[in-house]
């Protein structure tokens, strides 16, 4: 993998092991992949990362250092050989604080890299001096070609809370948010967006006024900022945003409810019904309290993170065929937007130290095909572009004692990413896959061998077609590929695996209907050209 930044990059350049049947004499390939032009499911969106809470720091390191950094998160580059430069993320999550960083040590958040600073001062003035290096992170994302933001917060500014924190101490799973504040907190989220857009230049497109409200831990310190809530306390919220956002005739979506599970949005877990049947709550007409399926600037649309929902596999599949049931059922929409490996992950060895092989990368890519095929996300979000000695980050930082500097390193979950974000472009249709053995019998469900091949296809808007196939196995697998308008495709290959320097490697061409090999252990995303 690319390494250390200020030292010069090496790449050790290898090629497909791609055969063609006839030329080589082989035989027929073990799946026929039959790409169903005339079967579309969801609209794709945007593949994306947050801030969170890395950027404050290294977004006033040296330029040098953060321009590398924002060629790997963004750029839809390629280099003199035709390897992609970055992985071409067409969403930035911005995290707006609520002032744990100016409180310091009497936050009662232990560590500064999980604080954050506040736009708002006790006064009721704005200082848009803050965040700096967040901001500069915008504008660098802005430079390479992303055009789509997304402001979360974990809690309302600390002069709005009941105990004056941006923990929940003291609050059980209600909002720590004075009853005298609501309105205050809207117009703050307001100010925001129009104070960055008008500062910066950068217009935040979507914004969350909550983050994991359900979160049975209830974000109490010395964890982060974070701030619980009942269904009606965030319907209240949006319901006062949106009146603000009309009034000052915005645009900015509105967006609920970044749930902390899976299964809170269907049902309830490890909180009461307050917390839980999310999507009920707020887009069936019969929730009165919570209704906001006729709130303008809130699409019909959810957020959830798969924390917690990755194991045993069986489990995998099964809360996303529940999700996508419930959100059917009252036609809505779904975003993934945070997730990285926790404790519970124990098939790679929970979240604990950082990971740079293939073996968190290709569990992560499977988490992906199992949201986007059985949960039916549209868009899909990791939580920290960059992170520490945890499995978190998609860069792993070495910042220097004074947080002014540092070096950083790239990792195969990053590129493994990229092999669906730098190639499935915003307004991408996905298409259904049917899966064929040799003797041309379909496999049900062939598409999706968790311990094998899984294989995903899609039509972006330019009329370029896109397949990501994983193969999770030990051995080395093969494929061709069929369907009604794809004959005469010719598809470029695109290889990320534990090998030196495949990260997105372009590694030759295959024809359809000819046998691809892809080795163990690996991703390829095939580019029709």
């Amino acid at each position: 993998m690319n390494k250390v930044i200020g030292k010069k990059r090496i790449a050790i350049l290898s090629f497909l092991y791609i055969c063609v049947a006839g030329g080589c004499s082989r035989p027929a390939a073990t799946v026929s992949y039959q790409i169903e032009t005339d079967k579309p499911c969801q609209t794709m969106t945007y593949f994306s990362a947050s801030d969170a809470w890395s950027m404050q720091f290294i977004g006033l390191w040296p330029q040098e250092k953060q321009n590398q950094i924002a060629d790997w998160l963004f750029s839809t580059e390629n280099d003199a050989n035709g390897q992609p430069k970055g992985i071409g993320l067409s969403l930035w999550r911005f995290n707006v604080g609520a002032g744990s960083a100016e409180q310091g040590d009497a936050s009662q958040i232990a560590s500064p890299w999980m604080r954050a600073e506040c736009f708002l001062n006790a006064d009721g003035t704005y200082d848009w001096n803050k965040q700096q290096g967040q901001r500069n992170f915008l504008k660098l994302a802005k430079e390479r070609g992303v055009d789509k933001f997304l402001a979360f917060l974990n809690s309302p500014p600390v002069f709005y809370t009941q105990n004056g924190l941006a923990t929940n101490t003291g609050r059980g799973g209600t909002a720590n948010l004075k009853p005298d504040c609501y309105e205050k907190y809207a117009g703050f989220l307001a100010d925001v967006v129009q104070g960055v857009e008008k500062h910066d230049g950068i217009k935040f497109n979507y914004i969350c006024p909550f983050n994991e409200p359900d979160g049975h831990w209830n974000w109490v310190g010395p964890k982060q900022e974070g701030c619980p809530a009942t269904n009606k306390e965030v319907a209240r919220t949006v319901r006062l945003l949106s009146k603000a956002f009309v009034d000052r005739k915005m645009d900015t979506q509105i967006l609920v409810n970044e749930s902390s599970d899976y299964r809170c949005m269907f049902r309830t877990h490890e909180t009461d019904w307050q917390r839980g049947y999310q999507i009920q709550a707020f887009f069936c007409p019969d929730s009165v309290d919570t209704y906001l399926g006729d709130t303008p600037n809130v699409p019909r649309l959810m957020l959830g993170h798969s924390y917690w929902t990755t194991t045993p596999l069986s489990e995998l599949r099964n809360y996303r065929c529940q999700l996508r049931d419930t959100l059917d059922k009252y036609n809505v929409d779904f975003w993934q937007t945070e997730t990285c490996i926790m404790g519970n992950d124990e098939e790679i060895g929970g979240g604990n130290g950082y990971d740079r092989t293939m073996k968190t990368a290709l569990y992560v890519a499977r988490i992906i095909h199992h949201d986007i095929v059985y949960a039916g996300a549209r868009s899909w979000q990791w939580w920290r572009a960059i992170g520490g000695d945890y499995k978190d980050g998609l860069i792993r930082e070495y910042t220097d004692d004074d947080y002014k500097d540092g070096r950083v390193e790239d990792s195969k979950l990053m590129w493994a990413l990229g092999n669906y974000s730098r190639f499935i472009r915003p307004g991408a249709v996905r298409l259904s896959v049917s899966a064929f053995d040799k003797a041309g019998v379909i496999m049900p469900e062939g598409d999706t061998d968790q311990q094998g091949l899984m294989c995903t296809a899609y039509r972006n808007v330019d009329g370029t077609y896109v397949m990501v196939v994983i193969n999770y196995a030990e051995q080395e697998k093969d494929f061709s590929i069929t369907g009604d308008k794809l004959e005469d495709l010719q598809w470029q290959v695109y290889r990320t695996s534990d090998t030196e320097g495949e990260n997105l490697l372009p590694v030759g061409k295959v024809k359809s209907h000819e046998k691809t090999l892809i080795p163990a252990r690996s991703v390829i995303t095939l580019l029709s050209k």
